[in-house]
């Protein structure tokens, strides 16, 4: 039997593209402390993949071979998930308001749940997982009005600048999606960072990422003896290392020993950076820039390919918001995220949506039955 509100089954009409669509739209209202954090949360929680193991016939079995490791799932993280967007700060506040959303769409049809909200007939795509017969109606605006409404009545009560609150309510809105509203609603709810850096302000958290290191006095004349600091937790103080000028992320990572790393993550062989292969094979090194993109050299040929294949992200920037830790040589000081998992399932998603895709070509196309000449 079929539990789902009203407001998940609106959620569960919109697919990857409808949501990259949606993202675009709400990029400029994101203020620029979460503007890249809230890309690289979309990236560490892929919605194919995430719809992929929930259509599997034997989940685990699928996750082995897709080679998942770690906490891949959203609905152990809720609260967590997304503790390094700035506005983490406030998820108490938006979560509660989406929960009342999501109570008020139920009650009187998703799109009523934010006053001044107005309704628009949803129809459902091809792809949908949930098919509304022609007697039924969901009623919603656009899923990107819907957010955008949501974090500008919370930031009017919380009196707060509605740009840092657009990106954790796009986040919210696709925990409730992957995570179900039930388990959304039975979290906590919790800040998770202390005292001390939710006082930060954005300009300060900027200010922070956009700062290198000194190289003393006649830094100038140095080159390959240049040293840069990673962040790899900015609600952290002692989440960082320092690395020589072009050497790559990952083995800058190997040489902090500060902490018995494996014990807080298995996959944590050497440093805060899980690594395996260091060659751009195995893809366990994914981590997200959200500070010093532009300091990292280039993209080259091999990473490009292969994060394409582990599905991480599918781009041609020069210098994206994802990249692999071994391949990623620094000029300057950086501030990253690590993933709390990885994997290899890239080439798997484009290959459920291929099928998808030639489904709905012969459902749009069908073929002509050969003609039979009737013999009198």
């Amino acid at each position: 039997m079929n539990n789902e509100t009203s407001f998940e089954i609106f959620l569960n009409h919109h697919d990857e593209e409808a949501w990259s669509a949606t993202l675009a739209t709400l990029q400029r209202s994101i203020h620029e402390v979460d503007r890249n954090a809230t890309q690289i949360w979309f990236a560490f929680y892929p919605l194919p993949l995430y719809r992929a193991l929930e259509q599997a016939d034997d989940r685990a079995k699928l996750a082995a071979q897709l080679l998942l490791l770690g906490d891949y799932e959203l609905k152990n993280q809720i609260d967590t998930s997304h503790r390094f967007l700035y506005g983490h700060r406030f998820w108490p506040e938006v979560k509660k308001a989406i929960e009342q959303h999501a109570d008020q769409s139920t009650e009187g049809g998703v799109g009523c749940g934010v006053s001044g909200v107005g309704t628009s007939v949803l129809h459902p795509t091809p792809n949908t997982q949930h098919p509304i017969s022609s007697q039924t109606k969901v009623y919603a605006t656009s899923l990107a009005d819907q957010i955008l409404e949501l974090a500008r009545a919370v930031a009017e009560e919380s009196k707060v600048d509605e740009s840092l609150l657009v990106g954790i309510t796009a986040v919210a809105f696709m925990t409730v999606q992957q995570a179900g509203l039930l388990a959304f609603k039975r979290a906590p709810g919790a800040v998770k960072i202390d005292r001390k850096h939710a006082k930060k302000s954005p300009e300060q958290v900027l200010r922070e990422r956009a700062k290198d290191d000194s190289q003393g006095l006649l830094g100038f004349l140095r080159t390959v003896n240049k040293q840069w600091t990673v962040t790899w937790d900015e609600n952290d103080s002692r989440a960082n290392y320092k690395l020589r000028e072009l050497q790559d992320l990952a083995w800058g990572a190997a040489s902090d020993q500060s902490r018995d790393w494996k014990a807080i993550d298995p996959r944590r062989v050497e440093g805060p950076i899980p690594v395996e292969c260091r060659s751009a094979s195995c893809g366990t090194c994914w981590v997200g820039v959200l500070g010093g993109a532009e300091k990292l050299a280039d993209v080259g040929a091999r990473e490009g390919k292969k994060i394409k294949e582990f599905g991480y992200i599918d781009t041609a920037e020069p210098k994206p918001v994802i990249r692999l830790a071994c391949q990623a040589q620094a000029q300057g000081a950086v501030s990253i995220v690590i993933p709390p998992w990885n994997g290899q399932f890239g080439k798997y998603l484009r290959s459920l949506k291929e099928g998808d895709d030639q489904s709905l070509r012969a459902v749009s196309h069908p073929e002509s039955e050969p003609k039979t000449e009737t013999i009198q």
